[in-house]
C-alpha cells in the first residue's frame, strides 16, 4: 500500500570535501560572507545533515578589496574589550581594512555562522589571503 521512505542521514566517513574559491574584488562584505558560510556548512548539498560537519574547504584571494555599502567604510565600528579596566577598544570598517582584512572576513564570516560546537571546526577550512597569489591552487577545482 504505502511505500516507506527512510531519512537519509550522511556519515562522517561519507563526507567528500570540494575546493572552492572566490576572489573578493568589488563585493559586498555581507553577501559574500552568508554565501561562504553556506558553503563551509554544507548547507548547498543534497546529502545536508546538521549535525555533521559536510562542508567545503573555501580559498578567499584578494581580501582587501572588499566593499561595504553606503558610508559603512567610516561608520561602522568595531569594538572588543581587552579584559583590562579602560580596555574597550575601537576601530572603524576602514582601519580594520588596512591593518588587517583576513580578520576582518573571518569574522563576518564566523557571526553568520550557527553558534555550535561545529563552528570552529568550519571556520579551520576558510583561507583568506591578501592578494592574488593562492598557495592552494593546486587543490582547486571550482572558482567563482
Amino acid at each position: 500500500m504505502f511505500q516507506k521512505f527512510k531519512t537519509y542521514s550522511q556519515k562522517k566517513e561519507e563526507v567528500k570535501r570540494e575546493w572552492l574559491q572566490y576572489d573578493a574584488t568589488g563585493k559586498v562584505l555581507g553577501r559574500l560572507a552568508t554565501e561562504i558560510a553556506e558553503k563551509l556548512i554544507g548547507k548547498d548539498k543534497v546529502t545536508f545533515t546538521p549535525n555533521i560537519d559536510g562542508g567545503d574547504y573555501v580559498v578567499l584571494i584578494n581580501a582587501e578589496k572588499i566593499e561595504v555599502t553606503r558610508d559603512k567604510a567610516n561608520k561602522k565600528v568595531y569594538s572588543w574589550n581587552t579584559g583590562f579596566p579602560g580596555g574597550l577598544r575601537q576601530r572603524t570598517f576602514a582601519e580594520m581594512l588596512a591593518k588587517n582584512p583576513e580578520k576582518l572576513i573571518k569574522r563576518a564570516v564566523k557571526n553568520m555562522m550557527p553558534k555550535n560546537r561545529l563552528r570552529d571546526e568550519r571556520l579551520n577550512r576558510l583561507k583568506v589571503i591578501v592578494g592574488s597569489e593562492n598557495p592552494y591552487q593546486g587543490m582547486i577545482k571550482k572558482a567563482k
